[in-house]
């Protein structure tokens, strides 16, 4: 069984190096997972992962889907005793922006923070679990622990599904660990107990072959990008938010009263919120109003405007077409494909010359917040940050998941380490040791947990069976 915790700060001191080794090598691949240019990074990911799993004494492989693969490993201490994954992803988002103050694939450590594209999300938080997973197992914890290293996450896990259809590669678990999610400040860890959906669409206008001058032609041609920008002013209040495409409420599931008083106790401040994002302004400082808009109502985002002269100063032209980028996040109740089906129809009545073309969707989800694995993990992570956790909803989408609960019907909780101030999907991405290293004492807590709830439903199992 598990030492002392003097046993565990030892062996948390004594990693750390190894950690900061790793994690420069895995931060230094460049995985950017919608760019076909890197795909051979993708799979060099991928086989440094296997590497990394086996080095720690796991059993691992790379699961080939039709896409990119994914890494699935663990170990198998005995087939009375609970398993559980640990779901986490190694592909990251682009760096292209500006505003990156080094070379976002060159790691860099400023004394405890860590910096470098996907430090954060997800490749920090990953090798935490990781390190945490192989202390109980040199300490004979009766569990069985698993791990699924995703490489598609960040362009909506497309076949994600087909993993699970390989139950001798990828095994079912009794219960799932996601680390992949946001506190709502570095004062407060987060539990969320559930995610927002998601819809990624682009709307295309073409009205004509080519471009053509706007002295000889305007007023008679038709412009794309402006009767684009018509239809995203028809679909969505840009001021307020308010999505005004017919039947797009209709379904949605509002937080319960208990939610909303979890809201207001999880110490989220409109100004903090602010600051961490570097927003300027927000569309309302009302507090409850603001948690409530980036946790638990669904919205419509415009993405992009592409089309015409996008370079410097301005070319007289006509565009021959346009593309207008959106998405919609998602609650409980709202189905991805009647979102679209009732956009595609709002569209065509708008403009029947737009095509609709659906980029990915996710379903949204609602998690465990009672019973013994969420009370389980509300003492871990209190154990191992000495923070008692609130249960939130999480704003963003992880793919992963409603596969995941659709599949194989078990218990699916997230423990995620990442800050606001982190960078997630931003430039000068960072994680820090003290998020990693508290991050290794919870999941250690949480690993313990489980074994013992997996020893008491065998002795109940067996007082049964003594009891006929």
């Amino acid at each position: 069984m598990i030492k002392h915790d003097a046993h565990l700060e030892c062996f948390i001191k004594e990693c750390r190096s190894q950690y900061e080794d790793l994690l420069a090598q895995v931060v230094e691949i460049p995985s950017i997972s919608s760019d076909p240019a890197h795909a051979t990074d993708m799979r060099k990911m991928g086989t440094a992962a296997v590497h990394i799993l086996k080095s720690f004494g796991a059993e691992a492989r790379l699961v080939e889907t039709s896409g990119y693969p994914a890494v699935s490993g663990g170990w198998f201490v005995g087939n009375h005793y609970p398993t559980v994954t640990i779901y986490n992803h190694l592909d990251v988002q682009p760096a292209d922006e500006p505003e990156w103050r080094h070379s976002p694939f060159t790691f860099q450590k400023e004394s405890d923070r860590y910096r470098g594209r996907g430090t954060t999300d997800d490749k920090g938080p990953a090798l935490t679990a990781l390190f945490a997973a192989r202390y109980v197992i040199d300490n004979k914890l009766p569990l069985n622990i698993r791990f699924l290293w995703e490489l598609e996450e960040e362009i909506g896990s497309p076949n994600f599904a087909e993993l699970l259809t390989q139950p001798e590669l990828v095994p079912r678990s009794d219960s799932v660990l996601v680390s992949d999610t946001i506190w709502v400040a570095k004062q407060r860890p987060a539990i969320p107990c559930g995610l927002r959906g998601l819809l990624v669409a682009r709307m295309i206008l073409q009205t004509g072959t080519t471009d053509v001058h706007s002295g000889l032609t305007g007023g008679g041609a038709r412009n794309p990008l402006a009767e684009l920008c018509e239809i995203a002013n028809a679909c969505v209040e840009a001021k307020t938010g308010h999505v005004k495409i017919p039947g797009f409420y209709d379904k949605v599931l509002k937080p319960s009263p208990e939610e909303v008083k979890g809201f207001l106790d999880s110490g989220f401040q409109v100004n903090r919120f602010k600051q961490a994002y570097q927003l300027r302004s927000l569309r309302t400082d009302n507090r409850e109003e603001l948690m409530q808009r980036i946790w638990a109502e669904p919205t419509f985002e415009v993405h992009g405007l592409a089309g015409g002269h996008i370079g410097p100063g301005v070319k007289t032209i006509v565009p021959a077409s346009g593309e207008l980028k959106v998405s919609m996040r998602l609650v409980p109740n709202q189905r991805p494909d009647k979102i679209l089906t009732l956009l595609r129809r709002f569209v065509k009545g708008l403009n029947p010359n737009v095509q609709v073309v659906s980029d990915g969707k996710l379903e949204p989800f609602r998690g465990v917040s009672t019973g013994p694995y969420a009370e389980a993990l509300v003492r871990s992570v209190r154990s191992g940050f000495g923070k008692v956790p609130v249960l939130v909803r999480e704003g963003g989408s992880i793919g992963a998941v409603d596969h995941l609960d659709r599949s194989w019907n078990v218990p699916i909780l997230f423990m995620g380490l990442s800050l606001p101030e982190h960078g997630y999907h931003a430039p000068n991405e960072y994680f820090d040791w003290g998020q990693a290293s508290g991050g290794i004492r919870t999941f250690v807590h949480y690993f313990q947990e489980l074994a013992q709830m997996g020893k008491q439903a065998a002795m109940k199992k067996k007082a049964k069976r003594s009891a006929r």
